[in-house]
């Protein structure tokens, strides 16, 4: 069946996007040399679970929070939603659901990056109620 391969992040300040993940979640970009600007997205090596993306302009209005999600949220896998909640903060980003369990599964938080994109974080943690 069809799977999700790539994702885009779209942003009126492409630098201050990219010093954001970079600082978050220590993913890194490369500059596309194409004919538009266009940045890769690594977010970690090829053995590990996941996909890379990519980062560009923003083609669009800027959305205005609060308001229904009109998209795919990408949720990120960490190894702990308090202490990524609080980083959020420092990379200039906010915490918009606070954590939450996911009975069997873990805890999940949401949170708006600097372009106020919506992302997920997840823990997995099976004992999670």
């Amino acid at each position: 069946m069809p799977r999700p391969i790539h994702f885009e992040i779209q942003a009126d300040d492409p630098a201050r996007a990219i010093k954001f993940y970079e600082s978050l979640f220590g993913w890194a970009f490369q500059k596309w040399d194409g004919p538009m600007p266009y940045w890769l997205v690594t977010t970690g090596p090829d053995e590990q679970r996941g996909i890379n993306g990519g980062l560009h302009p923003r083609m669009g209005p800027k959305p205005q929070p609060p308001q229904a999600v009109i998209g795919f949220v990408c949720t990120v896998d960490v190894d702990s939603v308090d202490a990524y909640a609080t980083k959020v903060g420092k990379a200039g980003g906010q915490v918009c659901v606070p954590k939450m369990p996911i009975p069997g599964v873990g805890w999940l938080a949401y949170a708006n990056d600097t372009e106020n994109n919506l992302f997920g974080m997840m823990q997995v943690d099976a004992a999670a109620k």
